[in-house]
């Protein structure tokens, strides 16, 4: 029986230019190989989230062939509406301006290789997903990160500024972050912390910038903060900012763009299965950027294997 993809496309991907690449290179493409799919657009805020929901809840006993186009926070909100990860195949089309989950995936950043990879893909491989559980009892996926702290609050004010669709416009995104982080940076407030790493004792740790839960090595743009990460292994790697100067934040912050940070005493790596954590005080969370609320515990777990992907 024929493949019928379904295309969940975010139109405003790459400022705008998401639509105008679906129209002029993917649907051609795709009529003029006879594929069988489907389109669905998202038009405003949980969009993606109740088309994934609808389309991967439909009545069906196959595979539900599921192929998102977009950034990181696409499939980020996508991977909230799936009802049940062991029914769907997903493909992914980098059309992001972040793209950090393809940085250490086989996946073509360029967006026809890309489709044609999914569409010529003659099996799938499973990929790990991660869960962050908060203080209230509510939960998110994520793929690539969750964060708490620093970069979770850099990407609070950054997907609310003003400054960044028109930056990215420009090509200049990678400004409107920096300006961010800087300030950030000088704003922070010194958070205690106790990390537990799956059920051992805890690690108390007497100030904390952020702590970073990687499922891939890539975050923020291309930061390198977990140069281990391995998206298969069931295991999330930490990468754990505590007792810095700011000026030393400073200095480390650019080698982390190659993954070199962990020579600055202050910054640490751990792996587990699942990491429990208390702050003193409520912080930014994040997951794949995407940021619902503050909170002072989590849970943050990964699961082994839990999505089909086309890769």
């Amino acid at each position: 029986m024929e493949r019928t993809f379904h295309f969940i496309l975010n139109p405003v991907s790459r400022s705008g230019k998401g639509r105008k690449l679906w129209d002029t290179v993917i649907e051609p493409y795709l009529q003029a190989a006879r594929v069988q799919y489907e389109a669905h657009f998202s038009r405003e805020a949980g969009d993606i989230t109740r088309l994934a929901r609808e389309i991967t809840s439909a009545p069906g006993t196959g595979l539900c062939h599921l192929v998102i186009l977009g950034g990181d926070g696409t499939i980020d909100e996508a991977l909230q509406g799936i009802s049940d990860l062991a029914r769907v195949a997903l493909g992914y089309i980098p059309i992001g301006s972040g793209n950090d989950f393809t940085r250490d995936m086989p996946i073509p950043r360029d967006p026809l290789k890309a489709l044609k990879r999914v569409l010529e893909a003659k099996e799938t491989t499973a990929v790990d997903i991660g869960v962050t559980s908060y203080g209230d009892g509510s939960s998110r996926r994520f793929i690539v990160s969750s964060g708490i702290g620093f970069d979770a609050a850099v990407c609070e004010e950054t997907n609310r500024s003003e400054m960044k669709g028109f930056l990215n416009r420009l090509g200049l995104g990678k400004l409107t972050y920096l300006g961010i982080a800087l300030k950030q940076l000088f704003a922070s407030k010194a958070v205690s912390c106790q990390i537990r790493l799956d059920g051992g004792e805890p690690i108390s740790i007497r100030k904390i910038l952020f702590v970073a839960f990687m499922n891939h090595m890539y975050e923020g743009g291309g930061f390198k903060f977990a140069p281990r990460a391995d998206y298969r292994d069931g295991l999330l790697d930490l990468c754990v900012v505590g007792d810095l100067s700011k000026a030393l934040i400073l200095a480390a912050l650019p080698t982390a763009f190659m993954g070199k940070h962990y020579m600055f005493r202050g910054i640490t790596a751990y792996r587990a299965q699942k990491v429990e954590i208390q702050t003193s005080a409520p912080l930014w969370v994040h997951t794949d950027g995407e940021v619902a609320l503050r909170s002072d515990r989590l849970v943050v777990t990964c699961q082994r294997h839990a999505l089909q992907m086309y890769i």
